[in-house]
C-alpha cells in the first residue's frame, strides 16, 4: 500500500502510529479533515490480519466520519483510532493510559469515543490521561447509553423518507420490516409501535426478536426471509453490505431506512435502488443521532439541546432528497455532496478569516 498516494487521493491530514512496548499497544490514529473543527471518531479494537489492513481501516473509517459529522451539521471533522489486538484478551489499563497520552499529545486535533471492541470503561481509563474523549461514564459528564438517541434519529429520518416516498410523513398503518432487533432497533420499534406501525421483525438472536413480538405485537420471520416480505419500509438495523445484487431483487418495499452502517455493499447498489423506485435514506445521515449526542458532551451535556439537534435529522434527510433532484443523482451520492458542500463553504469562510489575520500580521510588521 502506497500510504502517501492514498492520503493524497482523499486529502488526509495526518496518520499517527502509536506504540508502547510494555503494554503491547499498537494503534493508528487517523485524522482526515479538520476544516469544520477537531476530528471526532471512535476507537476500534480488532484482530486485524496485518498492519496494512489496520491502516486501511483507520483511513476508511476516518474519512467516513468526516462525511458523517459534516452531514449532521456538527462543527467537527473526521478521524478514527484502531488498535491491533483481541478485545477479549489483549486489553490492559496501561494500554489505554498510553493511548490517552498519545491523544493528549495531539492537543485537541482528535477526540475519541468508544466503538467496536471498546467500552465505556476503556474510555474512563483514557479520560485519566486526556480530556479529549467522549462516551465516558455518566459520572464524568457522559450522556449515557446512546441507543435511544440513535433510534430517535432513525425514526425521524424514516418519517422524512416516508414523506418523500408517500407524500406524507405519517407512519400510521404502514408496514415496516426491521432486520435485527438489537439495542437501537428495539428503541426504534417502540417509536414505530407507538405511531401505529405494523412491525415484521427478524434477528439471528431469537430472544431479541421474541421481545419485539411480545411487547409490540410484531410478526416474526426467519432471517433469510426478511427481504421477501411485503412492506412499505425495510429497516436494516444489523449488518452492513446487506443491500446487494441478490437482496435488491427480492425487496418489496418503497423505502429503505435503518440504523445499520455501510448498508450498500457497493456504491452502484444505491443507483440500483433508485432504478427500482425505492427511496433510500443514506445510512450515515439517518443514524447520526449517536455522534450528535456524544458531540454535545463537548459543550457540557444538555439532553434537551442534544435531542433538538437529533430532531434535525428529519430535515437533513429531506435536504439529501432535494440535492438528489437538483443534481439528478441517487440519494447516496447526494448525501456525500451535502457533506462536501458544507465543508467547502466553511473552508472558504475560514480561509478568508485566516487571510485577514495574515494581512494584519503583515501590516503590523511594516
Amino acid at each position: 500500500m502506497k500510504i502517501f498516494d492514498y492520503m493524497e487521493k482523499y486529502d488526509y491530514e495526518q496518520l499517527v502510529m502509536c506504540q508502547d512496548k510494555e503494554s503491547g499497544l499498537k494503534a493508528i490514529i487517523c485524522i482526515h479533515d479538520t476544516t469544520l473543527g477537531p476530528a471526532l471518531g471512535g476507537m476500534r479494537m480488532w484482530t486485524y490480519a496485518s498492519e496494512e489492513e489496520a491502516i486501511e481501516d483507520a483511513l476508511r473509517l476516518g474519512r467516513g466520519m468526516t462525511y458523517k459529522n459534516a452531514a449532521a451539521g456538527l462543527n467537527l471533522g473526521g478521524g478514527k483510532t484502531v488498535i491491533i489486538g483481541d478485545p477479549r484478551k489483549d486489553k490492559n489499563e496501561a494500554m489505554f493510559r498510553a493511548l490517552g497520552r498519545f491523544i493528549q499529545g495531539l492537543n485537541g486535533r482528535y477526540i475519541t469515543a468508544e466503538d467496536v471492541g471498546t467500552t465505556v470503561e476503556d474510555m474512563d481509563i483514557i479520560h485519566e490521561e486526556t480530556r479529549y474523549v467522549t462516551g465516558v461514564s455518566p459520572a464524568f459528564g457522559s450522556s449515557g447509553n446512546p441507543s435511544p438517541v440513535t433510534a430517535y434519529g432513525v425514526y425521524r429520518g424514516m418519517k422524512a423518507a416516508a414523506k418523500e416516498a408517500f407524500g406524507d410523513d405519517s407512519l400510521e398503518g404502514k408496514v415496516v420490516a426491521v432486520q435485527g432487533v438489537g439495542h437501537v432497533a428495539y428503541e426504534l420499534c417502540k417509536h414505530l409501535h407507538n405511531e401505529g406501525v405494523k412491525l415484521i421483525v427478524t434477528d439471528i438472536n431469537k430472544e431479541n426478536a421474541d421481545r419485539a413480538v411480545q411487547e409490540f405485537g410484531a410478526e416474526f420471520v426467519h432471517p433469510d426471509k426478511i427481504y421477501d416480505v411485503e412492506c412499505d419500509i425495510f429497516a436494516p438495523c444489523a449488518l452492513g453490505a446487506i443491500i446487494n445484487d441478490e437482496t435488491i431483487e427480492r425487496l418489496k418495499c418503497k423505502v429503505v431506512a435503518g440504523s445499520a452502517n455501510n448498508q450498500l455493499k457497493e456504491e452502484r447498489h444505491g443507483k440500483m435502488l433508485e432504478e427500482k423506485g425505492i427511496v433510500y435514506a443514506p445510512d450515515y445521515v439517518i443514524n447520526a443521532g449517536g455522534v450528535i449526542n456524544v458531540a454535545d458532551e463537548l459543550l457540557g451535556y444538555n439532553r434537551e439541546r442534544a435531542m433538538k439537534k437529533v430532531e434535525g435529522i428529519y430535515d437533513n434527510i429531506l435536504k439529501v432528497f432535494e440535492i438528489a433532484k437538483r443534481d439528478g443523482i441517487p440519494s447516496y451520492l447526494a448525501a456525500d455532496r451535502m457533506a462536501e458542500e458544507r465543508i467547502e463553504m466553511m473552508r472558504k469562510t475560514r480561509s478568508t478569516f485566516l487571510q485577514d489575520q495574515r494581512n494584519l500580521i503583515n501590516f503590523n510588521n511594516k
